[in-house]
Parts: C-alpha cells; sequence; structure tokens
C-alpha cells in the first residue's frame, strides 16, 4: 500500500484517491489501514461516465459507487465518517474544490485533474497539522501535484516489489554429472538428487550442462522427477532455442491450464502459442485468440465502422500475421493450409472480444491472450476465473512494453501473475530472452 501507519505525533494520514486509483481497484479505499481516505468530488462525477459499458474499468466503477452507498447508508459524505472493518479510518467526499493555489489557473484548464488537485490542496489547508497525500495511477497527475508542493504517491497495493527477482521458469545447472545426462537420453528421466536440486517448483525447466553433452528438461510434479524435454517441430516451427522448446512443451502439456509467456518483441511468443494451440485443435472445441485493445488517441472501437469483429480486426492485426505466417508453412494445395481457413471460417479458430468476456463459462477451449501487460489484475482474473471445464489459458506479453497511462512494469497483471501464481502444478512460465525474428529486429532490440 502507498503508505502506513501513523506520524510521530500519532496523527493519522490523509490520502486522497482520484479516478484511476478507483478504476484500478475499487477495493483501493479499504488498503490504507488506520489513515483516512477522501474522494474528491470531481472523481465522482468522472466515476459516473464511467459506470455505463462492459470492461472491466466501468465494472469498477460500479461496483465503488455501490460500495459507497452501502457504507454511506442515511448519513452525508460531507464530514467525516467510519470505514467498515477493525482498524480501519475515516472517509469523506471533500465537496470543496476552492483552494489558495488554484491548480486551474497554474495549468490554464479546468480539466477534472486540475479540480482533484484543488481537492487536495483544500484539504491540506484544512488540516495543516496532518500530511495530505495524493494516489494516483497518472504519472503526469502525480508531477503536477509535486509541482504545487502536494505530496503524490503510485497505488502501490499488489505492485510486484522487484522486477530483478521475478520468476523466470528456467534455470541452468552447470557441471551436472555426464552419465545422469546419458540416462536422461536413454530413459527420459533423472531423479532429483542425482541432479542436485531440491525443491523445484512445478514445471520449472532447467538447461543441464556437462562437460560433453547438455540436455533439457522440466520438473515434473506428478511424478516427481526430472523428465527430459525433446526439441521438435510443431505445426512446422521449428523452435530456435532452448527457451522456444519449454515454451512449446509447457503449451503442449495437457497437465499444464495456465502457460504465462513474457519476452521483448520478436522472441516467437505469440507465434509459439499459435503453433502449440493449433498442433492440438483436436483436443478441444476451440481456439480463441485475444488481445487487449488499447486504441490510438484514445479513441474507442465505437468510432470504426462495422460489426464488433470489424470494429477489432485492425487492432487484431498480430494474431492474423502470425496465424498467416504457420499457414504458410503448408503449400496452397496442403490438407493443412486449407484447414486452417476452415477453422476460422466456422469459427474453431476465432478472435474474441475481452471486453465481452465477463459472466461467460468458457469451456473445452484454448484461450491465448496476447499483449497480456496491457492488462490489470484484475482483468486477468476475471479472464481466468471464466475457464470451465477442459480449458486451458495462455497469456503472452512483454512486461516492459506498456501501452495503457495507468499500469506499469510493476503493477500489470501479467507480472503480477506471475509473480502470484508460481509453485502451483497446473501452471507453468518462460521467460523468453533471445529475439528470433530477424537479425534486424535483435539489432533494434540491442541498440535502440
Amino acid at each position: 500500500m502507498p503508505a502506513k501507519a501513523s506520524t510521530k505525533n500519532n496523527k493519522k494520514k490523509i490520502f486522497v484517491l482520484d479516478t484511476s486509483v478507483i478504476i484500478y481497484n475499487h477495493n483501493a479505499i479499504n488498503e490504507f489501514d488506520d489513515n483516512d481516505v477522501a474522494i474528491p468530488i470531481t472523481v465522482l462525477e468522472e466515476l459516473d461516465n464511467f459506470k455505463k459499458g462492459n470492461t472491466i474499468k466501468n465494472f469498477e466503477a460500479r461496483e465503488f459507487i455501490r460500495f459507497l452507498d452501502s457504507i454511506s447508508g442515511k448519513s452525508t459524505m460531507k464530514t467525516w465518517r467510519n470505514l467498515n472493518g477493525p482498524q480501519k479510518g475515516k472517509f469523506k467526499v471533500i465537496m470543496n474544490e476552492q483552494s489558495k493555489t488554484d491548480a486551474r489557473a497554474v495549468f490554464g484548464d479546468n480539466k477534472p485533474d486540475h479540480r482533484i488537485l484543488n481537492a487536495a490542496l483544500k484539504l491540506k489547508e484544512e488540516h495543516p497539522g496532518r500530511k495530505v497525500i495524493l494516489v494516483s495511477k497518472d504519472i503526469n497527475l502525480r508531477l503536477k501535484a509535486k509541482s504545487l508542493n502536494l505530496t503524490a504517491e503510485d497505488f502501490e497495493t499488489g505492485k510486484v516489489k522487484n522486477l530483478d527477482t521475478l520468476y523466470k521458469g528456467k534455470t541452468i545447472v552447470e557441471d551436472v554429472n555426464p552419465d545422469v545426462i546419458d540416462k536422461l537420453y536413454n530413459e527420459g528421466f533423472g531423479t532429483l538428487d542425482e541432479l542436485g536440486i531440491s525443491d523445484p517448483i512445478p514445471n520449472h525447466y532447467f538447461i543441464l550442462k556437462s562437460d560433453r553433452a547438455s540436455a533439457l528438461a522440466y520438473f515434473n510434479p506428478i511424478t516427481n522427477r526430472v523428465d527430459r524435454v525433446e526439441k521438435h517441430a510443431v505445426s512446422r516451427i521449428m523452435p530456435r532455442n532452448a527457451e522456444q522448446v519449454f515454451a512449446l512443451h509447457a503449451i503442449l502439456n495437457p497437465e499444464i491450464k495456465l502457460v504465462t509467456l513474457q519476452g521483448v518483441a520478436g522472441t516467437g511468443k505469440t507465434l509459439l502459442a499459435l503453433a502449440g494451440a493449433w498442433a492440438q485443435r483436436r483436443n478441444f472445441k476451440q481456439i480463441y485468440l485475444a488481445r487487449p485493445i488499447v486504441p490510438l488517441s484514445n479513441k474507442d472501437i465505437g468510432y470504426l465502422p462495422g460489426d464488433i469483429h470489424e470494429k477489432i480486426n485492425p487492432y487484431m492485426e498480430p494474431l492474423w500475421d502470425n496465424l498467416k505466417f504457420i499457414q504458410n508453412q503448408f503449400g496452397e494445395q496442403d490438407p493443412e493450409y486449407k484447414r486452417i481457413s476452415d477453422a476460422i471460417e466456422k469459427e474453431k479458430l476465432m478472435i474474441t472480444p475481452l471486453a465481452y468476456i465477463r459472466g461467460r463459462s468458457i469451456s473445452n477451449v484454448i484461450f491465448i491472450i496476447d499483449e497480456a501487460q496491457n492488462l490489470t489484475p484484475h482483468e486477468i482474473k476475471t479472464i481466468i476465473t471464466r475457464a470451465g471445464e477442459g480449458t486451458k489459458i495462455i497469456f503472452t506479453g512483454d512486461i516492459y512494453q506498456i501501452d495503457t497511462p495507468y499500469l506499469d512494469s510493476q503493477s500489470n497483471g501479467l507480472s503480477v501473475l506471475i509473480d502470484k501464481i508460481q509453485h502451483h502444478e497446473i501452471y507453468s512460465h518462460v521467460l523468453l530472452e533471445k529475439g528470433e525474428r530477424s537479425e534486424l529486429a535483435n539489432l533494434a532490440n540491442e541498440l535502440l
């Protein structure tokens, strides 16, 4: 959470939440221990605009509005009132947004952000002995607050604390006994004791090296042993490095129901996910493809002409490009080429908008969500909780390439998922580090 505890003179802090915090987590108001929390009236006005729609931010707005209604009862919210629960502070709505320092005049615009700043500044004037902190997911709003001598912080609850220690899904083991590697090739498995491995994470991958050979393996939580992982083409896509071999293994393993693939552009995340999904299409009723819609210039998809499929297609071109690449591995006269076209036509392989997934139960489907770093933790949770029997979900993305304004590498849904869900037997993660798209793409990733 942003801050804890009281000051030395035992005066609690006052946290002022802006709209971005609420639509990131509707329960944010309860994450400040025994400190007090205030909401500017402008935030309620903005939430009113967000309450209609099918996206997660619309859901968060509605849930927060319901929460306020439940705690307000028949009383007003102009004065401080207790939040529900033990060790909680008080809450109120800031009605007065007329501060001595007028952010509207300073920045030359009467926009909602500036009225929110005024509300926080007014609260600071009214409580000179207490620390008032503006909490926002909007970096620019925090900078504006600091320029007005107002303390501002990001909403920290749920963020991954240290990306350097974020789970990578693989380990290189040096100086392995050559006889153990020979056994892996001859019998297909080895024991934890033989490899000197203790307390491995389920479905964790290993690159095992001796002075004369190497092998790829993973810890099988069902058999409690280390099984060899073989390299082979899938849908005529041949993995080009160890991490790609691991990724395809995780995608094809029927015991693994949830897969995350993280890596920079060009590492093959989306292509491998599609190739693996297509290879096991007979095991599932449908293959679903999706990626978050992050419009340019903040334009909603409603601005685009056509029905819902025509609206989302421009955002889904990278998925179609990868699918076409797989299809082109086969000649046009090859039956497999036609099967891919038929699967699209008959909606056995289809792109689905994430906005309409809430409330659905998705069974016997393999579901690929690309660019998952642009989803909030709540959106990730919503997708996973829709999974019915026989469903497998694959999230791919680069946690350092965020396209949405209120997320970063530590707070996005993909980072939080990787951090929280390791150690589960039905989950596997692979960090893809080597670019394989082209020499030119690798040059850009390394030098630009």
